[in-house]
């Protein structure tokens, strides 16, 4: 019997972080719920959409499309998948196809938002119903197991422009967000992708990053405002050394182009300006003198979160 089921999840764009990943004493955290990061970004209306079809079989299978394309190394999703498949009764194969609206590995929580998409749309299928949380927990723990991001999922779940002031799974995680408006878009330019997993694998990136990223939650804490958040995230990038002299440039004709503000995706080479409907527009003009159309994207905010589709 072929049973199918469609998820969708916002993607987020992380605007500045803290790995916490260990404890005080430095040895790794061993509740993976527990482990995560603290930070901030935005979720956008772009995303993935995850449609699953299982069937049952002799062993368990899983196949994972990315925009049409067998993508045997989509670790975090087949991540999500054997866990999932490991509760059944019976073995199932399931074919699991991703259409990603936004750039990959380059700071846009494309691994998160298909992970706990798949996780809900493999909860439907396989008739385990399982609660957001629970889906999130699964799409969180894969995450940090396959090093492709650490707190991208709850704030996803929750949609927004969003603070976390404490890590974890969604059911853990202290999120908070602040508001905006349907009038506030964002303008994301990508120059080029970065592995995440390179990134969290350097002990001086994550030095940089632990020193300013806790400073930056609290600046923010302190004067909660959207203009803060964007000044403290350009300033977190150029401290914690992610700032290139291309992204710096964007973010100057970003801020020049009338956004509220400008600052680099986490991580990787590519920027996300926040603007209004009127600036939009001549945002992603400005970004255009520097790079091809293609690279340019304007979207709202999204605050609905992971959803289940029919």
């Amino acid at each position: 019997m072929l049973k199918r089921a469609k998820a969708f999840s916002p993607a987020g764009i992380s605007s500045f972080f803290e790995i916490c990943d260990k404890t005080p004493e430095g040895t790794l955290i061993p509740n993976l719920e527990h482990a995560g990061a603290r930070g901030g970004g935005f979720v956008i209306e772009k995303g993935v959409l995850t449609e699953v079809k299982v069937t049952e079989s002799e062993k368990p299978i899983i196949e994972v499309y990315i925009n049409k394309k067998p993508f045997p190394k989509a670790e975090t999703t087949k991540a999500v998948a054997t866990v999932l498949l490991e509760k059944t009764d019976k073995p199932f194969k399931a074919i699991v196809h991703h259409k990603v609206g936004v750039p990959i590995g380059a700071g846009f929580g494309s691994s998160a938002a298909g992970a706990i998409s798949a996780a809900l749309a493999l909860s439907k299928a396989l008739d385990f119903n399982l609660t957001i949380l629970q889906a999130g927990k699964v799409a969180h723990i894969a995450e940090i197991t396959c090093q492709t991001g650490l707190g991208t999922v709850g704030p996803i779940i929750l949609g927004g422009c969003v603070i976390t002031a404490e890590p974890g799974s969604p059911r853990h995680a202290v999120i908070d967000r602040l508001p905006t408006t349907s009038e506030h878009r964002i303008v994301a330019a990508c120059c080029r992708s970065t592995p995440t997993k390179e990134i969290l694998a350097s002990a001086e990136t994550r030095r940089m990053v632990n020193q300013h990223g806790r400073d930056t939650v609290n600046r923010i804490l302190r004067n909660p405002s959207l203009e803060n958040f964007m000044r403290a995230s350009r300033e977190f990038a150029r401290k914690a050394g992610f700032t290139t002299t291309l992204t710096d440039k964007l973010m100057n004709l970003a801020e020049k182009a009338g956004a509220i503000g400008a600052a680099q995706n986490m991580v990787g080479e590519a920027v996300h300006a926040l603007a209004t409907i009127d600036s939009a527009n001549r945002v992603a003009e400005a970004f255009k003198k520097v790079l091809p159309h293609k690279n340019i994207l304007i979207t709202k905010i999204d605050t609905q979160g992971a959803r289940l589709l029919r």
